[in-house]
């Protein structure tokens, strides 16, 4: 099996054999100036702590819940914004795409563009997203099983795809829960794509809010430990400040004052298995 590298902006390698990366920051853009000062905090943890560090956030998040919930400033605001965090921190920023027409408008800041979960069986969208040249992350969907991802794999190369990374964030489980099968994160690393474990949105209760989602923050750190024994190329957070009074996914986002202790537990063991 081949082990897929992929490379990104300021030195970053994506690999199931390096050290991991972290990927880290709101669900969705509140405000330029939130954004901003979370992109802070974040870069410096992770510079302390020696551990890549990749800034996300959604500009928009077009599968809310309810038509009432907040979905984010839209694309050329929030584009704006993931540019001035890139400008001011010299992070590379990842976002996620869910239209054909939004893809090279999100590559021209983007470092990584983020397929969600729900349209990974797009293919057109999988097709726009590559076609811009950038690295293209995948995420698997909650109804598919790990070996429907090599799909998802060929259909990204029929187009000349390369640089293609996937993520586990959980699969449907009955009535507003997901549950993790760490044996997905073997599956579909023998594809030799980089494998991300998103640890916040595999604890998220999908719709158990009725208006919205809500999720059980508390295992997130637990899934982190047991994804890097797995070893994985990534973890994933969603990170908020307060996270109870976060506009979206507050429910199984972490504290930002939990964000260091998490991160060096994890260093640890991703260390002791690479």
């Amino acid at each position: 099996m081949i082990n897929k590298k992929i490379k990104i902006p300021g030195g970053i390698v994506l690999s199931n054999e390096t050290p991991f990366a972290v990927i880290a920051g709101p669900c969705v853009i509140e405000s330029e100036r939130s954004a901003l000062a979370l992109a802070g905090k974040l870069q410096k943890i992770t510079k302390s702590l020696k551990v890549p560090f990749i800034f996300k956030a959604s500009y928009d998040k077009a599968n809310r819940s309810s038509v009432n919930s907040y979905r984010g400033p839209g694309i050329e605001k929030g584009l704006q914004i993931l540019a001035k965090i890139k400008k001011e921190f010299g992070v590379p920023v990842l976002t996620d795409v869910h239209s054909e027409e939004q893809a090279d408008a999100a590559a021209l800041t983007a470092d990584i563009i983020q397929i969600p979960a729900f349209l990974s069986r797009q293919t057109d969208l999988i097709k726009a997203c590559v076609l811009t040249g950038k690295p293209v992350n995948i995420k698997k969907g909650q109804f598919l099983a790990p070996q429907d991802m090599n799909n998802a794999i060929a259909k990204a190369e029929a187009f000349g795809g390369k640089d293609i990374s996937l993520t586990e964030r959980g699969a449907s489980f009955g009535y507003h829960n997901l549950v993790v099968d760490f044996r997905s994160l073997e599956i579909m690393k023998h594809t030799g794509c980089p494998v991300i474990f998103d640890a916040t949105h595999s604890v998220q209760l999908p719709g158990a809010a009725g208006t919205k989602s809500s999720g059980n923050r508390e295992f997130v750190f637990p899934l982190a430990r047991a994804a890097v024994a797995v070893g994985v190329a990534a973890l994933f957070f969603e990170v908020h400040e307060n996270p109870d009074k976060a506009l979206s996914d507050g429910a199984n986002s972490i504290n930002l004052k939990s964000f260091e202790a998490i991160l060096k537990k994890t260093k640890l063991i991703d260390k002791a298995v690479k």
